[in-house]
């Protein structure tokens, strides 16, 4: 023990060198500090030289907050300008290979897309006053602003504070082909943000001489027509490069709004427009008077095209879907029979034009879409708005609008394929999810109550209890996308009263699933695709997917004998067809921003959305107001003259018409005007056989007889 104390005592340190150690860092860290000091106090001399007072000080004050603030503002404009070039990624060029002639139903021609109506003139070889007369018009000032026209902005707005209201506007000829190349007409701010971003990558990336060539040639110029080589051609029957000065001033005043300038609408208007083109070529001092005289003295008249109603919406929507389905590596000049029945497009145009007129004012709202759909999935009307040539933006594909209650059909359906049934009992009380307590619209609970009186009366809460305690939000998503709902859903749980977004034919789509028996696939607008030598390269019975079963028969028949009693006794009353069962199911959204109305009968199925492109609130517009009766008109004619068919799971087509005499519309709902009787149609296997017998003459070989020009087919 006394040899181990002794060693420990050599091996422990001494003191001195413990207080050495010590005495070394603080003389190390003290010098460290002195030296630090040293060095910051001869950086503080060497930067006194800088050191500015009086007026100078005020300037390098003001020039390091610029500095701050512009840093900052370049953030927030990376930030903004991020979204708006995600745009240009596509190959936004491209202006499609296709040139495709479509044709209704019936095999008459309703128009043409694709390279048929974009065959470009270069800007070179364009008459002068052409160019001239597009100048003076859109943007006099396109050769020297950078893409926004400061100028101009500034001119625009003062004159529009002068006047109290917009009368002239301040986008450049390059905004305005950002917007068409890669925007839509929406009015919103984030728009025109996007818009004043892209036309600076415009300028950056083109010359000004494409920027011309393309906003030319991608402008929409009415009667189905894009760019000026079309509209000459459509209006005047004439190659560009011959058109008149009184021609061009024509074509010129198009770009403002071909809707209400096209002169084979509105001839008086168009000459109007026409003056004031030519006007404004002697105010920009690219004319003279006496150079613009003829013009005034003798204005264009465009040829004779008749009455040449083209359904452009659904024309832009069928293009699109033939360059998917059409082969790769086959012909691209293609003739589309498409599924499209002019008299029931009539119809929709009539009756959505019709209620917006009736009611839009006293409602606030301006703006609807609808798709009609027969229940074997062929689309036979489509309107994405109430002027193509106002606004080229189809609201029925492309808009996104939340559906409110029309969504709960989708909760109701994953319902009764999780078992429940229509006389299934739940609590209509308040209830709590993670801090969300919703609310029913009239304020108040009902207590327990079956699913089918909760579906009929709208009431929220008893949806919300059933996603939240017995089904949950992903099988709900899920089944609305079997049913054919191709927007994304997402599975937060406000999505089960209607926040998700979706467009007016994922609607139509799903909802016509309940009408075809549960099965889901069948959506088309093309029939079939042909080259113009009569060869069949696509058809919709042979080419495309088969249908899937989306609901089980037993939820379907569960489903839909709660859904056809919502216009008889619920929300849809407006909607309620005299004498034929239909059903279907309103949508609200908050802030009656979007109202809706999806409903079917055992023929057809529409989808009918009203409301306003900026999102504005409308008065207090439900969706079994002014969409019911809209749907309510459009479907009423739908049905004349045609074999009534059972909705699947409801054994007969016709109602007792004690049953809706009480719910119909009263007379200040405009449902009592009369409507253009339908004509008796052809059945399906008839048309077959007449288009056959179109097919065979097309087809068939020529011969001409002697000492006579016209030729006569073999048959």
């Amino acid at each position: 023990m006394k040899n181990l104390f002794k060693e420990r005592k050599k091996k422990a340190p001494r003191p001195g060198r413990l207080l050495a150690l010590d005495a070394w860092i603080d003389s190390s860290l003290y010098e460290a500090g002195f030296r630090a000091r040293e060095r910051w106090e001869n950086v503080t001399i060497f930067f006194r030289r800088f050191r500015v007072t009086g007026w100078r000080r005020g300037v390098v004050e003001l020039s390091s907050e610029a500095f701050t603030m512009g840093t900052a503002g370049a953030i927030v404009i990376l930030a903004l300008a991020m979204p708006a070039f995600e745009e240009t990624e596509r190959d936004w060029r491209s202006q499609g290979e296709y040139a495709v002639t479509f044709l209704d139903r019936y095999g008459a021609e309703i128009g043409q897309r694709g390279i048929i109506q974009r065959d470009s003139v270069p800007v070179d070889e364009m008459p002068d006053h052409l160019i001239k007369a597009v100048l003076a018009t859109e943007d006099r000032r396109f050769f020297e602003h950078f893409g926004i026209d400061v100028i101009g902005l500034g001119r625009a707005m003062s004159q529009n504070v002068r006047a109290n209201s917009v009368v002239q506007g301040g986008s450049t000829l390059t905004q305005q082909l950002a917007k068409n190349l890669f925007l839509t007409n929406e009015r919103s701010m984030e728009r025109k943000i996007k818009e004043a971003f892209l036309a600076l990558w415009l300028e950056a990336n083109l010359s000004k001489k494409e920027i011309l060539q393309l906003y030319l040639d991608r402008g929409y110029m009415g009667g189905g027509t894009f760019g000026v080589a079309a509209a000459a051609d459509f209006y005047f029957d004439k190659p560009l490069k011959d058109v008149t000065l009184a021609e061009a001033a024509m074509l010129a005043g198009l770009f403002k709004a071909p809707g209400n300038y096209a002169p084979h609408i509105n001839l008086p208007a168009a000459r109007g427009r026409a003056n004031v083109v030519l006007n404004n070529l002697v105010d920009s001092g690219m004319m003279a008077e006496g150079e613009v005289l003829s013009a005034r003295l003798r204005p264009a008249t465009p040829v004779d095209r008749g009455s040449q109603d083209s359904p452009d919406y659904f024309l832009d929507w069928a293009f699109e879907e033939v360059k998917k389905i059409a082969p790769r590596d086959g012909p691209h000049a293609l003739v589309a029979r498409t599924t499209i029945d002019l008299g029931m497009q009539r119809a929709a145009e009539e009756s959505l034009e019709f209620h917006l007129r009736q009611h839009g004012s006293d409602y606030r709202v301006s703006e609807g879409a609808i798709v009609l759909l027969e229940n074997n999935g062929a689309v036979r009307a489509m309107v994405g708005g109430r002027d193509y040539g106002r606004s080229q933006f189809n609201r029925a594909t492309r808009a996104l609008r939340q559906t409110g209650s029309s969504f709960k059909t989708y909760v109701y359906a994953a319902a009764m394929e999780a078992g429940f049934t229509p006389q299934s009992v739940i609590s209509d009380g308040p209830i709590n999810w993670n801090g969300w307590s919703p609310q029913n619209y009239a304020r108040r609970f009902s207590g327990r109550m079956t699913l089918t009186e909760a579906l009929v009366r709208s009431i929220n809460t008893v949806p919300v209890r059933l996603a939240r305690e017995h089904i949950g939000t992903e099988p709900i998503r899920d089944i609305a996308n079997a049913m054919g709902v191709e927007s994304e859903i997402s599975t937060h749980k406000t999505m089960v009263l209607g926040t998700s977004s979706i467009t007016v034919m994922d609607q139509a789509t799903a909802y016509n699933t309940l009408a075809d028996g549960g099965y889901a696939g069948t959506r088309h607008g093309v029939n079939q695709l042909l080259t113009h030598s009569g060869d069949v390269v696509y058809d919709f019975g042979r080419d495309a997917p088969p249908p899937h079963r989306a609901i089980s028969p037993e939820a379907l028949a569960s489903l839909n004998s709660i859904l056809v009693q919502i216009p008889e006794w619920g929300t849809a009353r407006r909607g309620a067809l005299p004498g034929i069962r239909s059903a279907g199911k309103t949508g609200t959204t908050q802030g009656y921003r979007d109202a809706w109305y999806v409903g079917f009968t055992g023929n057809y199925t529409a989808a009918v959305w009203m409301g306003n492109d900026d999102f504005s609130q409308t008065n207090n517009m439900t969706g079994g107001s002014l969409p019911a009766m809209t749907w309510q008109r459009l479907m009423a004619y739908a049905h004349q003259n045609v074999e009534l068919k059972p909705i699947p799971g409801i054994a007969d087509p016709f109602i007792d018409q004690t049953l809706v005499a009480s719910s119909a519309a009263d007379p200040s709902d405009g449902q009592t005007t009369e409507q253009e009787e339908r004509p008796a149609l052809l059945s399906n296997r008839t048309t077959r056989v007449l288009v056959d017998m179109s097919d065979a003459f097309r087809q068939a070989p020529v011969v001409r007889l002697p000492n006579r020009p016209e030729t006569l087919s073999s048959l």
